[in-house]
């Protein structure tokens, strides 16, 4: 008797020590925002793993929830890049946010595809961040279409413009191009106001 009752308390000791109080679940982490410029940068050193000789062709951003891109920065930038050698090309996003509707948070490389070189750009052209282009359009008539609708989302393309030779920023009143109220277009090198869409 006494031999099963000592057998119990060291039982207890034993479980007291093993279980371990409830851990409180982790903290959501608040979303990072960045300028088009700078997760293009991330994107673009992930791609240069995927081909040495890469040229990007496209930058986009995604307006989500609360980070309405007003500042000229997004939670989730995509990049698609080509390969002359591969013949390929290859999205890439870069997310800053925790949600079921965006890739996870940091850079995540998508399938590849067959491309036909002609728009993709040489980096050298890119000197104008997304910030700035939202400055200038703002000036050019976005500012009107945000005072009368402050949480319209504004997102933000990045392309090579080949009748006109240059990279080409789109800032887009809208969560996108087809829903715009409102699309600017501002030079990526220069920071020349260009014209407005449509």
């Amino acid at each position: 008797m006494k031999r099963s009752a000592l057998g119990l308390i060291a039982l207890a000791m034993l479980w007291g020590c093993t279980t371990e109080a409830p851990q409180p679940a982790p903290k959501p982490q608040p979303p990072d925002l960045l300028t088009g410029r700078s997760a293009f940068q991330q994107l673009y050193v992930a791609a240069r793993g995927w081909a040495g000789d890469i040229r990007p062709y496209r930058l986009q951003s995604s307006a989500i929830g609360e980070n309405d891109g007003h500042d000229g920065k997004a939670v989730v930038w995509h990049a698609a890049f080509a390969s002359a050698s591969l013949r390929k090309s290859r999205p890439y996003s870069w997310s800053g946010i925790d949600s079921p509707d965006t890739p996870s948070r940091g850079v995540s490389p998508g399938s590849e595809d067959i491309y036909s070189p002609g728009n993709d750009f040489d980096l050298q052209f890119l000197k104008i961040d997304s910030d700035k282009a939202f400055e200038i359009a703002q000036k050019h008539g976005g500012e009107k279409i945000l005072q009368a609708n402050p949480k319209l989302p504004v997102t933000y393309l990045l392309d090579w413009n080949c009748s006109g030779n240059n990279l080409v920023w789109h800032v887009m009143y809208g969560g996108s191009r087809n829903d715009a109220k409102l699309i600017l277009d501002v030079d990526a090198t220069t920071g020349e106001f260009l014209r407005k869409e449509g």
